[in-house]
């Protein structure tokens, strides 16, 4: 069912003309409890896909987040506790589990590498989990509760 109402959110978000996100204006699409900026892979088994977007700025109304950054929210709408990861400061490909404590219900993704976030403090595979591009995704309300990621080689 996600993947279904992920496929209509990109659909429409992709019908949007670009003058309307330069002008300020929020498509509907923005409005849904998964909808982002960007394509995301969702996964339901073991394996990873990855996807390329060109890097981009944050669009009108979106949390800004630097270039080569992964930043994540405790609370939806790019609210609550935020945290700033770096590839100097991360392993790539090892599962990133975030502090004791604490979690992420939107992000930003600018690390220029896909990045994969988890439901499972231990990146397993068993709850949810979906990658999304480096290039410039914005993610304001996570299907579900992150408390994990792993920034892929690209």
């Amino acid at each position: 069912m996600r993947t279904t109402v992920l496929a209509a959110t990109l659909a429409a978000t992709a019908l949007v003309p670009a003058t309307a996100m330069s002008s300020g204006a929020t498509p509907a699409a923005h409005h849904g409890p998964a909808a982002h900026h960007g394509p995301a892979v969702h996964h339901g088994t073991a394996g990873q896909e990855r996807s390329r977007s060109a890097p981009q700025a944050a669009p009108a109304g979106l949390a800004p987040c630097g270039a080569g950054q992964l930043c994540l929210w405790a609370k939806p709408d790019f609210t609550g506790t935020a945290q700033v990861h770096e590839l100097s400061t991360v392993d790539i490909e090892s599962c990133v589990p975030l502090p004791a404590g604490s979690s992420a219900q939107a992000l930003v993704n600018r690390t220029g590498r896909p990045v994969t976030t988890y439901q499972s403090a231990e990146c397993a595979e068993t709850g949810e989990f979906e990658t999304y591009p480096g290039g410039g995704t914005w993610v304001p309300r996570s299907p579900y509760t992150v408390r994990a990621f792993k920034i892929w080689e690209s």
